[in-house]
């Protein structure tokens, strides 16, 4: 019954991947209404989608990311990180000679 259970789980999650998560909810109150699942194992496997999709999500936007990180560096552009790295270090210099860039600026834009 286990194994049953866990094909049909195989075969819906595959499906799924195809036909999206509209059809897939479908197919498994079909199952429940024939009675190949319960509404148990029905919302087990529907949590399980949800998760393995969410998961799967997360993954992709990590590699999107580390990909465009790499791209920026291969054609010589700043990343985010470089950026807020040297914010930081203006900010610790500016505290060190006891000036702030931003003051200065605001004070030449009102001279003119």
């Amino acid at each position: 019954m286990m194994s049953d259970y866990l094909r049909k789980g195989f075969l819906l999650g595959l499906g799924a991947a195809v036909s999206g998560k509209e059809k897939f909810e479908q197919k498994v109150k079909e199952l429940v209404e024939k009675n190949e699942l319960t509404q148990e194992q029905a919302r087990t496997v529907l949590d399980n989608f949800i998760e393995k999709g969410s998961t799967k999500k997360d993954e992709w936007d990590e590699r999107s990311k580390e990909k465009k990180k790499d791209l920026a560096r291969e054609t010589g552009m700043a990343t985010t990180d470089d950026i807020d790295e040297l914010r930081a270090r203006i900010i610790v210099l500016e505290d060190k000679l006891g000036v702030s860039l931003e003051e200065e600026a605001d004070t030449e834009e009102e001279q003119n």
